[in-house]
């Protein structure tokens, strides 16, 4: 299996080579250069598998340099009883709210968010490649939320591999906060940054731009724009349909389609589902939940494409999900309007800062099967509220905008599956606002909170992040 980028201006690599590159060298994603197919009879193979072992089949379609033996030693220890509770992902049926509505427990990892079934992953594969390679990683990243706090559990202590994460100052919850800045790690470095996410995000593509300086420090990425976890996450989109399509009958399961609702900022979750979806796994619908800063849902009710700057990206009670330029459309935009016409038509995104897909919306919702809605935090607060009364679970916010959008377009015969977030112990402040009391935290959390911070200020500087990078970045030999 070989990856091309979106730009069309870099040679093709291998997963392992894409795993450790992050950005493109011509500035684009790395894509898949063909598809794989996942027929209803793989499916029916795949069934009897645990999560580790369906890890390895799905994640061996694309990750073909890896020697199939080494890539289950790799997910077993990423997907570990030391890491994740049996079976890993659960399903939790929510039929008290609404029949068929069935919430994806996507969150029981080390940081308590869906990012550590990727995370996990890349913790396991990145440190094997470089160790096979004999080199050295630096990954730049930025955080939102939880993207940081699991690529610092993943990494931390990690050999030949060094953690800087940007964040926005002000912009995450006390236990988003608590989880990363708590590391003393010596290869973990926390960086808030005076601005937003997306003023992080254009930092780290910035550096990653800069070929020169990328190659000297050895920078990667882990981040939702790396390959590497856009696979990993697609395999719970495969696991989700399995194991709601364990109670059909064998002669109905090819014809089972599900609808799959995302809370998505950055697009990188909801186009592994649509990876998955392109692969054949049988969804019908990808139904994407926005919160205020609701870019994606004007994309996708209007064809407009229209990033907004930072002072335009609010601050909201789902902070993960505020974000204003979704990296990952990039990808799917490559899909929609085919190689060729995608390079002249992106460039006129970077040169206006919009992007006209109207002639491609009725693709979009009838080829692709997308479908948007947007929340806001008095539909959190409801829904929150709603889940807990009607069907005796604790949701965060994030989740929360998706549990708002799915019943809103959830269609009778049509099983919805809610892609979780995170745990709500992590955002109790706005848990607590919902139901009026707040709920008990666990120990951990408490312990986690009364740790004693680490963390570098910077302004929003490539000047200043270079220094701190030349500083501190491992390098070879």
């Amino acid at each position: 299996m070989q990856f091309i980028s979106t730009r069309g201006q870099a040679p093709s690599v291998s997963f392992t080579e894409a795993l450790l590159m992050g950005l493109e060298p011509d500035g684009g994603l790395a894509v898949p250069a063909t598809i794989p197919t996942i027929t209803a009879n793989v499916l029916e193979d795949w069934r009897s598998l645990d999560y580790a072992a369906l890890a390895a089949a799905v994640i061996g379609l694309f990750a073909t340099d890896i020697p199939k033996a080494d890539l289950r030693a790799i997910v077993s220890a990423a997907y570990g009883a030391d890491r994740f509770p049996t079976p890993v992902v659960a399903l939790k049926p929510l039929d008290g709210v609404v029949p068929g509505l069935t919430l994806v427990g996507l969150s029981e990892g080390p940081t308590m968010a869906f990012k550590d079934l990727a995370m996990q992953f890349l913790g396991q594969a990145i440190p094997y490649v470089l160790a096979r390679d004999g080199k050295v990683l630096n990954i730049l990243g930025a955080t939102s939320g939880d993207t940081g706090s699991a690529a610092e559990h993943a990494f931390r202590g990690q050999e030949g591999v060094s953690v800087f994460m940007l964040s926005p100052v002000g912009r995450m919850s006390d236990v988003q906060r608590a989880q990363m800045y708590s590391l003393a790690d010596p290869n973990i470095h926390n960086i808030a940054v005076d601005g937003v996410f997306d003023d992080c995000q254009a930092l780290v593509k910035a550096l990653s731009n800069d070929a020169a300086f990328k190659a000297e420090h050895s920078l990667g990425a882990v981040n939702s724009i790396n390959i590497g976890r856009i696979v990993a996450q697609a395999v719970y989109y495969v696991w989700a349909w399995l194991r709601a399509s364990d109670g059909v009958a064998a002669e109905e399961r090819a014809p089972f389609h599900v609808d799959v609702v995302v809370p998505s900022g950055n697009f990188g979750n909801i186009y592994a589902g649509h990876l998955a979806k392109s692969m054949g796994l049988p969804i019908r619908r990808l139904i994407l939940a926005t919160n205020e800063n609701n870019v994606l849902d004007d994309l996708f009710a209007s064809g407009i494409y229209r990033p907004r700057s930072a002072a335009e990206t609010l601050a909201t009670s789902s902070p993960s999900m505020d974000i204003s330029r979704a990296s990952n459309l990039e990808r799917f935009v490559w899909q929609l309007l085919g190689p060729e016409e995608f390079v002249s038509r992106w460039a006129s995104l970077e040169e206006t800062g919009s992007l006209d897909l109207t002639d491609r919306l009725r693709d979009m919702h009838e080829e692709f099967g997308f479908v948007s809605g947007t929340s806001t935090h008095k539909d959190r607060l409801a829904s929150i509220a709603r889940v807990h009364a009607e069907a005796g679970a604790l949701i965060d916010p994030h989740t929360a905008d998706g549990i708002t959008v799915a019943l809103r377009h959830m269609e009778q015969g049509y099983p919805t599956l809610v892609m979780e977030t995170a745990l709500a112990a992590k955002f109790a402040e706005t848990v607590e606002e919902a139901l009026g009391e707040a709920p008990e935290p666990p120990m951990f959390v408490r312990e986690l909170l009364g740790k004693e911070q680490h963390v570098i200020e910077i302004p929003n500087s490539e000047d200043e992040l270079r220094a701190l990078i030349r500083r501190s970045a491992l390098h070879r030999g």
